[in-house]
């Protein structure tokens, strides 16, 4: 259902959440990161500008999946030299590797709250020793989902069951759209 429901969404070109460029918060993040052999996933990675730019900088390691092949394939189109083995067409739940970094970017908004726990879990597993997951959650409501938002304190109790390191502050250099409207995470393994 998820899956053909994504699909649905890249066909019809109804992509709300994507707005045309890595995102600012991101972006900053990424430049402070001085190992580019580090290895990075982002999941549900849709066009993926934080990929390639990723990428564009040097970064050999970064990994992208989504559940949806339109999604991966719009993502190809556009970055013809990204690692086709480095594109994963895959349910998230069901990726079996681990990584230094792994990157939230609408995502997590993505999911139904009922499989949030399931989410920060499965994280958990996926992050090495020192792992990092990074990024933005929504910290707003939404009438219908998804997206599906949320607020710190929902965030933070499902977390602190699986992660003792957790740093969530309102995002001050959110896009425009997105102002005063998200946290920057910084959850370590």
């Amino acid at each position: 259902m998820e899956k053909e429901f994504w699909d649905n969404r890249w066909l019809n070109q109804q992509l709300g959440w994507d707005i045309g460029q890595v995102s600012t918060p991101l972006k900053e993040f990424f430049d402070t990161i001085e190992d580019k052999s580090i290895k990075i996933l982002i999941p549900g990675a849709g066009n993926s500008y934080e990929a390639e730019y990723l990428h564009s900088e040097g970064f050999k390691n970064v990994y992208v999946a989504d559940i949806s092949f339109h999604a991966l394939n719009s993502f190809k189109e556009r970055c013809p030299d990204f690692p086709s083995e480095h594109m994963l067409n895959v349910d998230f739940f069901q990726i079996d590797d681990q990584y230094d970094l792994i990157v939230e970017q609408t995502f997590f908004c993505a999911l139904h709250p009922s499989r949030r726990n399931e989410y920060a879990k499965k994280m958990k597993s996926l992050l090495k020793e020192n792992g990092k997951l990074i990024g933005v959650l929504f910290d707003r409501s939404f009438d219908a989902g998804p997206p599906f938002g949320g607020n710190k304190k929902e965030y933070l109790e499902i977390f602190e069951t699986y992660f003792d390191q957790i740093e969530m502050v309102p995002c001050n250099n959110s896009v425009k759209p997105r102002m005063g409207t998200e946290l920057w995470i910084e959850i370590c393994n």
